[in-house]
């Protein structure tokens, strides 16, 4: 498995996995190719997006670190990193998810976060376990929501 910048290439492969995650019940965000273009690739607030794939060049799953800015959808406090990270069905349990927030974390201590936040709808137990397997701590519970933070050590 290969980490690396995911680019405009990969917003195609990346959009089909985020609508299996949603025919799944995975997923209720927007999956088309625009809005990971938008979300993933070209956010002003991004400070990275990886993605993980195999020797195939097949996307295995992606992470987006972003700078918290004031009109955050999530709530979180200005300076932040807001974490993002989906993996494709088929390769969940495979590692795609240490591998990535491992470079992840490097990223965001080299960008000078000092906390990063995970927003988590309160009914994805894998997307929770998955955080708190990587360190991240439950801060705060709003409605639909567990919120974990994570303390970047630089």
């Amino acid at each position: 498995m290969k980490v690396r910048p995911a680019t405009e290439d990969d917003v195609a492969q990346m959009s089909a996995f985020l609508q299996q995650l949603a025919a799944l019940g995975k997923r209720t965000s927007r999956s088309d190719a625009a809005f990971v273009l938008q979300n993933y690739i070209q956010d002003p607030a991004r400070i990275e997006c990886l993605a993980a794939e195999d020797e195939d060049g097949t996307i295995l799953g992606f992470q987006s670190l972003k700078r918290a800015t004031a009109d955050n959808i999530y709530g979180v406090e200005v300076g932040w990193g807001i974490i993002g990270t989906h993996i494709r069905p088929e390769a969940a349990r495979r590692g795609v998810g240490r591998a990535l927030f491992t470079a992840t974390r490097q990223i965001a201590a080299k960008a000078g976060l000092q906390s990063i936040d995970a927003s988590i709808a309160d009914t994805n137990p894998e997307g929770l376990a998955y955080y708190e397997a990587m360190g991240f701590r439950t801060y705060r519970m709003p409605e639909g929501l567990i919120c974990k933070g994570y303390e970047v050590s630089v």
